[in-house]
């Protein structure tokens, strides 16, 4: 699976991601919340933390038992395995997608800084990364590395200056079993495509022709110069 593919169950707010994943999977390996933690090299105050608002959106996940006489332990509840079944399955209607589909912005970089590059698109400005210095590029974003938020759900910018981010308009939708494609007009020559998750879709109540606005890392782009 490409190292940019991001698999994430959303429910009120909160996304179930990788990392969450395989922190359920430890706790049930270890029976312990405190040694799932250590085995990720985590803090065990940041993964109780991160527990508490995954079960806060999705229920309850962890069942804690104290003292006895093996001590007491953690172990997953029934809502969890669902959880991690559901998870799987995602990632695998994501891996099965015959070709990933890919969007191409057109640029002239205005600004580089080691290894990143401002590009002033048709769109806007995009941070990228740049691999050799260039006048004009095209920047390629992967559908699935590109996230999809409502005008009323998009997260805070503090910490984020390497995420881009755009308005636009989803102009077309294609409902899979699991996966949903949205076409999203941002103003360039060509549409930008992304994927969501069905729940994902019914959570957002998205229709074509509704705002939204898609966000992706620098990180998650690569640049191609133009002669």
């Amino acid at each position: 699976m490409d190292a940019g593919f991001e698999a994430r169950l959303r429910a009120k707010g909160v996304s179930f991601e990788k990392a969450d994943a395989a922190l359920l999977r430890a706790v049930e390996e270890q029976q312990s919340l405190n040694a799932a933690a250590d085995s990720l090299n985590r803090s065990f105050s940041r993964a109780h933390k991160r527990i508490k608002t995954l079960e806060q959106a999705l229920g309850p996940l962890v069942e804690r038992q104290r003292g006895g006489v093996d001590g007491g332990g953690s172990e997953l509840t029934a809502n969890a395995h669902d959880l991690l079944t559901r998870f799987e399955r995602l990632r695998t209607a994501y891996a099965g997608t015959a070709a990933v589909e890919e969007t191409v912005l057109s640029g002239v970089v205005i600004d580089h800084k080691a290894e990143l590059a401002t590009v002033k698109t048709a769109a806007g400005t995009v941070r990228a990364l740049i691999t050799e210095p260039a006048d004009r590029v095209q920047v390629v974003l992967r559908a699935d590395a590109i996230t999809l938020h409502t005008p009323d759900d998009v997260p805070s910018t503090a910490g984020m200056s390497a995420r881009n981010r755009f308005h636009g308009t989803a102009t077309e939708i294609d409902r899979g079993e699991s996966i949903a494609r949205v076409v999203v007009d941002i103003g360039a020559k060509t549409p930008v495509t992304t994927l969501i998750t069905r729940d994902t879709l019914v959570e957002f109540d998205l229709e074509a022709g509704n705002n939204v606005i898609i966000s992706f890392k620098a990180t998650a782009t690569r640049t191609t110069p133009v002669e």
